[in-house]
């Protein structure tokens, strides 16, 4: 008993440990077919992801730029926004209160010097005007009286027929009659004038630019009834800034465009700057004569005005470098379109491989939407205009023109 219990727990010792080592192999087998799988998923996964996909390019706005026209002589052009004006205007008034009954031109209506324009209520002015003659009348024939009556008492004082004071007083009723008749004409010529003051008349030629008062309103001495632009010369008139005034002179040549008039160029000269600011926008009223404004010119129209260039102020120079100077082209760009690296303006180009490249610029005018570039620009490069802060050195782009531009993509970019 003993020896087959003894027999049977070494069998089942070793079917035990048959079972363990059986169970290890299965275990040991299941965990490197897993790592085998997982090798070859992973494998598999990587073969099936492939290359990474390219960055696209970054879309900028820019253009190509090109030399300012007429800055061969190294000047800078001033172009401003400008306005047509008769050179001479002024609002037109009676002189005398009273109700308007008449109004005998409209707005828009040319008129000619001696035209009446309007009418006031006369009844009150021809009643004056018809007492102060009344007081005129009894004036000079009272004048005329006391001249009889002096010449009666010369001729009897001479004959020792009367007293000398009594000539005396004669002469003295006659000096007054005569002081009565000039105060009757003065008062009578008032008041025909006052009368006359009831009829409104152009004083020149020209236009009527404004109504400003209706029929029957009641007005004061003084008040603008209309407004009349002289004719005459034609002036365009533009508000310039501070930094501008150094390259505006007066005598100094322009040219004046209007959208109104497509295609069409109008010659002009500076005839006035003022000499103090305005008080609330701090600029400087310029006004232009235009040359031969045509009749097709109106006032009112709204253009664009290209003064003449002028040497751009700087630091003087070495012999010879003037010549250059005066060769150098510039070129007109956005404010937006200025990086400044420190304290130094520069540019963003677009290269050949449609990379960015910040290039350094000398700026000789900064204004509040442009700004003009000296150095550091060739004819054709294509400069970023907008967004100078959000792009980087090195970095792939695509030009695309600004918004008011239709032309699409800049010619040579990337696509």
């Amino acid at each position: 008993m003993n020896w087959q219990n003894h027999g049977r727990g070494r069998a089942g010792k070793t079917i035990c440990g048959e079972s363990v080592v059986s169970v290890a192999v299965n275990v040991r087998a299941m965990v490197g077919g897993v790592l085998v799988a997982g090798c070859g998923l992973l494998m598999l996964s990587a073969c099936g992801r492939g290359p990474a996909p390219a960055v696209p390019a970054a879309i900028v706005v820019a253009l190509p730029v090109h030399p300012d026209a007429g800055t061969g002589d190294g000047g800078v052009a001033v172009r401003y926004p400008v306005e047509v004006a008769a050179r001479y205007s002024n609002p037109m008034s009676f002189r005398v209160p009273g109700k308007l009954i008449e109004r005998k031109v409209r707005i828009g209506d040319v008129v000619k010097k001696g035209e009446v324009v309007a009418r006031l209520d006369p009844i009150d002015a021809e009643r004056q005007a018809a007492s102060a003659k009344a007081a005129l009348d009894a004036a000079e024939h009272r004048l005329l009286f006391a001249r009889q009556q002096l010449d009666r008492d010369t001729a009897q004082s001479a004959q020792n027929l009367i007293a000398a004071n009594q000539l005396e007083q004669t002469q003295d009723a006659f000096t007054a009659a005569q002081s009565g008749r000039e105060e009757a004409m003065a008062q009578w010529v008032v008041a025909h004038n006052n009368l006359e003051y009831n009829t409104l008349v152009a004083d020149h030629d020209g236009v009527i630019t404004s109504e400003n008062a209706d029929t029957g309103q009641v007005v004061s001495a003084g008040q603008a009834v209309y407004g009349l632009a002289w004719s005459g010369d034609t002036d365009v008139t533009l508000d310039a800034s501070a930094s501008d005034l150094g390259r505006i002179v007066v005598g100094q040549s322009a040219t004046v465009t209007f959208p109104a008039l497509s295609g069409k160029r109008f010659d002009a000269r500076v005839r006035e700057i003022t000499p103090a600011a305005d008080p609330q926008s701090r600029t400087y009223r310029v006004k232009l004569t235009l040359l031969h404004p045509g009749s097709a010119v109106r006032l009112g129209m709204t253009g664009d005005a290209e003064l003449g260039p002028l040497p751009v102020a700087g630091e003087s120079a070495p012999a010879g470098a003037s010549e250059a100077a005066a060769s150098a082209p510039t070129f007109t760009l956005p404010a937006t379109a200025i990086f400044h690296k420190g304290s130094s303006p520069a540019v963003w180009v677009i290269a050949s491989n449609s990379m960015l490249e910040l290039r350094p610029v000398s700026v000789s005018v900064y204004t509040g939407h442009s700004t003009v570039v000296t150095k550091g620009l060739e004819d054709g490069d294509t400069v970023v205009l907008a967004g100078v802060h959000t792009v980087y050195a090195g970095e792939h782009v695509q030009a695309v023109r600004p918004l008011f531009d239709d032309a699409g993509d800049v010619e040579g970019t990337a696509r």
